[in-house]
């Protein structure tokens, strides 16, 4: 009588095995870049952060010195502008409302301004660099500091809340959309889509089309710019430095 129930016991096992075992993560989708239409983009403009609010496109810029923080039309000249004073190096922005945060890079804080004059409320210090900033339909803000995880901050105090790993460094600029991240990975032509629950990236977008319309050759005038086009399912791309800004959708890459 040992034989069945040893025989049974090794079954429920491996039936209890497979049940518990993580399920495997789906390989992320590869897309490409379909464009749309095109705008013209300040050349002189080293963007580091891109988002759209209503009809209004805000574009924070980088360098030392060259900082600024624009709210205009898009591909027209900006309605509002503020500098930001030297050394502050502009990065991500993201809009909430009635205000914004803006990151700075190595300056050790954020900037919270008001989204309709762009004048500075207040600073708030935070610890390591910063890169990309998004927030999500709950406010939660996303950021980035040029390594493989995203930050969660709470959208009041910008104090963290969690993260989540993605598995590849370089992430910069962020857009949310839904619980989705896009992020774009520095000096490269790719942008990812990441699940923001998880840190998994479910798709991968080759953006490589755009460089090479430009015909640009600057160690750094790399793409860094996505902005969600409201009620549409297309998005803004551009680059520092760049003289264009790419209307596109994120379409399946042929074989």
């Amino acid at each position: 009588m040992r034989t069945p129930i040893i025989t049974t016991l090794l079954v429920a096992a491996a039936l209890g095995g497979c049940a518990g075992a993580p399920g495997q993560e789906t390989s992320p989708e590869q897309l490409t870049v379909e464009v749309v239409s095109t705008l013209p983009h300040d050349p002189a403009a080293f963007t580091e952060g891109l988002e759209f609010a209503g009809d209004t496109l805000y574009e924070s810029t980088g360098l030392a010195g060259q900082s600024m923080l624009t709210a205009g039309p898009p591909g027209g000249p900006p309605r509002t502008t503020a500098t930001l004073p030297s050394p502050l190096f502009g990065e991500g922005v993201t809009v909430l409302g009635p205000t914004l945060w803006q990151l700075t890079w190595q300056d050790g804080f954020a900037i919270e301004r008001d989204t309709k004059t762009l004048a500075e409320l207040r600073r708030v210090p935070f610890q390591g660099e910063g890169w990309g900033l998004c927030h999500q339909a709950d406010g939660r803000l996303v950021m980035s500091n040029g390594s493989s995880r995203l930050t969660f901050r709470d959208p009041k105090t910008f104090a963290v809340t969690g993260s989540v790993d993605v598995g590849r460094d370089q992430l910069n600029e962020l857009e949310c959309v839904g619980g989705d991240v896009y992020a774009n990975v520095w000096h490269t032509d790719t942008i990812l889509r990441v699940d923001a629950a998880t840190g998994h990236v479910t798709g991968t977008i080759d953006a490589g089309q755009l460089r090479a319309q430009l015909n640009t050759t600057g160690a750094e005038d790399v793409l860094n710019g996505i902005a969600a086009v409201p009620g549409t399912d297309e998005f803004l791309l551009t680059g520092k430095q760049w003289q264009i800004t790419f209307r596109v959708r994120f379409v399946p890459k042929s074989a």
